[in-house]
């Protein structure tokens, strides 16, 4: 018996979601008191591979290196992940992805493929079959017992530490290539459009100060929001509604339907608090909001709160800094 995480990466590096994925397998591992194994699938992905054998906790990497993997269209890897599980003489008894736009669109369709339910969003383990997710936008838990012979999940990451990367020279795992699978042909991609930028990733990002719909144009947001992040060496994110009204691109979203981030400090600026965004920040370890109105309902989970005119509030606060 194993455990397999998908990993995922941009076939020269891991991405940080893999690791917080590890460490959930590893969480897995201890009460099955098996080895968790990481596949890599992509193109010219050595480099990739060569990472995740340094993860701790990893005790095997399978490499499904071919040109139809490049771009990891979800179709291909699912059929993929699939074969490996239906060729493993062990046998895997859990497959783990990131709660990521990309986890979340390759897990589904292997749970399908298998026929099996998929247990979404994990924050906790509680034993090999029984699990912890989050439900009606955060506001409460489940806890959750499947009794499929293999269990597809995805993990949401802010919930678990990063496994530790080992030294150059150290890591155990052991790399093995495997057959890949049948190009499906089904989806193809044309092309992406990816933001750059020399802020922190959104996701991985310790410090985040993010703007809601009382900034009132994408000018304002840029024009206050830019020097404090700059002055933080934070990431900006934004709320639905920034993002809506077209203050920025739907990347710097969070969410429940955007990103869920866990950051050291979240500074939200001009942002009521509505249950879609609180899902997908309230569990930073400190939060700091800036709001005109005091009944706004951000303040029900801000550590520290600051009503006033966020056009005053924010140049002040940047310029302290």
């Amino acid at each position: 018996m194993a455990i397999l995480v998908i990993a995922e990466h941009d076939n020269a590096s891991l991405k940080a979601a893999t690791l917080n994925t590890v460490s959930a397998a590893a969480k897995l591992g201890k009460h099955l008191a098996t080895e968790v194994h990481v596949l890599v699938a992509g193109a010219n992905c050595g480099a990739a591979a060569a990472e995740a054998a340094k993860v701790a906790g990893v005790a095997k990497v399978r490499v499904a290196d071919a040109a139809h993997y490049e771009t990891q269209t979800a179709e291909n890897v699912a059929a993929l992940v699939v074969g490996v599980v239906a060729n493993e003489a062990a046998g895997y008894t859990h497959i783990l992805a990131p709660s990521t736009a990309n986890g979340k669109n390759v897990a589904p369709r292997v749970a399908a493929l298998l026929d099996v339910a998929q247990i979404s969003d994990i924050v906790a383990v509680e034993s090999a079959d029984t699990f912890v997710r989050p439900i009606y936008a955060g506001n409460a838990l489940a806890t959750v017992k499947s009794a499929d012979a293999v269990k597809v999940m995805t993990v949401r990451t802010t919930a678990f530490e990063a496994a530790a990367m080992l030294a150059p020279e150290g890591g155990s795992a052991t790399v093995e290539a495997v057959a890949a699978a049948a190009d499906l042909g089904l989806t193809s991609v044309k092309g992406r459009e990816l933001t750059k930028s020399a802020r922190p990733e959104l996701g991985a990002a310790k410090i985040i100060v993010s703007g809601g719909r009382g900034l009132g144009n994408s000018e304002n947001y840029h024009k206050l929001l830019e020097p404090l992040a700059d002055a933080l060496g934070a990431a900006l994110g934004a709320s639905r509604a920034a993002v809506d009204a077209g203050y920025v691109p739907n990347d710097y979203q969070v969410g429940q339907t955007g990103k869920i981030v866990a950051p050291q400090l979240y500074i939200a600026v001009g942002i009521s608090g509505a249950i879609q965004h609180l899902a997908g920040m309230k569990d930073s370890k400190v939060i700091v909001a800036i709001n005109k109105d005091p009944e706004a309902p951000i303040f029900q989970v801000a550590d520290y709160g600051l009503v006033g005119d966020l056009f005053e509030v924010a140049p002040a606060l940047a310029a302290q800094i």
